[in-house]
């Protein structure tokens, strides 16, 4: 039987198999990709842009966007000023229809600048400052990157039920830019609303490789808790030389990706930490993903891969519902707070008020190194929060934690 017309709209939105189309050149729908491809965050970026092709090239053999190709153009945004100019030359010299992707906070909010003035959409899916959703929101920037707040208050739930927060003591450990600044004020925020403190802390540069300094504050410090509120690979170094230091203080993370973990060599994982995605997660459509990445790349995905692999095909799902690449049309659309497939057990949807997508996120925990069997399986998840019976938006930030005005 044949496929229709609507059949093959269908398809491409849900990124499934349909009939090749012959495409002319002007049925061409570009999306630009902008993400650090070199430097401390140059590792996710590699994942993002893996990513973001295998999901360009499943709805292409789903037939398209409303029967046109689409095509991803794809840059190193390396900081804020590339960033921004980059953006501008995507969306003025290159005609694209949307941008997505991005980590660095503050390269983030500058490529917002600039698709608001063009009222062209952008999908942040890697900067996670709660700045972003609050005070520097912008009307045509959606977030598929969980929010500071979720990540802490995630991993915030395993450390309360641990014992390792009311009346304790933590070391905290600080990326010094955007990111982990804002990062430092929420985990602050909520260690001293459940009964703990903060009583030493450093704030490192993003280009330091060597942490002993550090260590040996820590080693004499004797805290309770180590608090990482590290990025890239900040945390990769940080696992390794921890490990080889011998310290036993318990480490938990409040902001994480699973490909830092990887990096850092078998048997140097250690602590608990957030994550918004992961590739043991048994949903289908998860599942089919991790399939479908790990055969192209020889590799599973991780967080950040599954991060622009889902603001691709959900940009693609909203022009195919609208009809067309209006970025106003797009964005009312996102606002209308459907349900969505985000490759989780519960589906998701983009928050009107502040543009956050509401979703599952975890808490994983290394596993001893006697369980460990392979290089990428080497943690265990908690269960997903907000739990089945909480609302998705109980992790988040609330409006008067994080109040929202778009411009």
């Amino acid at each position: 039987m044949s496929m229709t017309r609507r059949g093959i709209l269908a398809a491409s939105a849900l990124g499934l198999a349909a009939p090749s189309i012959s495409y002319g050149q002007s049925d061409v729908i570009r999306l630009g990709h902008l993400t650090p491809r070199t430097g401390f965050l140059g590792p996710l970026g590699e994942y993002a842009v893996q990513a973001a092709t295998l999901a360009g090239e499943e709805i292409n053999a789903a037939g398209g966007i409303n029967g046109k190709r689409l095509e991803i153009l794809f840059e190193d945004s390396v900081n804020p000023q590339t960033g921004s100019a980059k953006a501008e030359r995507f969306v003025q010299r290159d005609r694209v229809a949307a941008i997505v992707g991005e980590i660095n906070s503050a390269t983030a909010l500058a490529i917002a600048q600039v698709v608001t003035r063009e009222r062209v959409l952008f999908i942040n899916t890697g900067a996670n400052s709660d700045t972003l959703r609050g005070s520097d929101c912008q009307r045509f920037m959606f977030h598929v990157e969980g929010q500071n707040s979720m990540y802490v208050k995630t991993v915030g739930r395993a450390l309360v039920a641990g014992g390792l927060v009311r009346g304790k003591k933590s070391y905290a450990l600080t990326a010094d830019y955007a990111f982990g600044h804002d990062l430092l004020r929420v985990a602050r925020r909520f260690l001293t609303e459940n009964g703990g403190t903060i009583s030493g802390e450093d704030l490192i540069p993003t280009d330091l490789t060597d942490f002993s300094p550090f260590l040996l504050k820590i080693r004499q410090a004797r805290p309770d808790l180590v608090v990482a509120n590290l990025a890239g690979a900040q945390i990769t170094n940080f696992l390794k030389q921890y490990s080889e230091f011998g310290l036993q203080f318990p480490v938990a993370g409040f902001g994480f990706d699973t490909a830092l973990a990887w990096g850092a060599g078998q048997g140097n994982f250690l602590g608990t930490w957030p994550v918004m995605w992961h590739h043991l997660i048994q949903a289908p459509s998860a599942q089919t993903f991790v399939r479908a990445f790990t055969a192209k790349y020889n590799r599973p995905p991780e967080n950040q891969a599954w991060g622009d692999y889902l603001a691709v095909k959900l940009m693609a799902r909203a022009m195919t519902e609208t009809r067309g690449t209006d970025g106003i049309k797009i964005v009312e659309y996102f606002e209308g707070e459907g349900r969505v497939d985000i490759l989780k057990g519960r589906e998701g949807y983009f928050r009107k008020r502040d543009h956050q997508l509401m979703q599952e996120a975890y808490a994983i925990t290394a596993l001893p190194a006697r369980e460990v069997r392979n290089r990428w399986d080497i943690f265990r998840s908690g269960p997903a929060v907000p739990g089945p019976d909480e609302p998705l938006d109980a992790i988040a930030a609330t409006a008067e934690e994080n109040a929202c005005t778009f411009r």
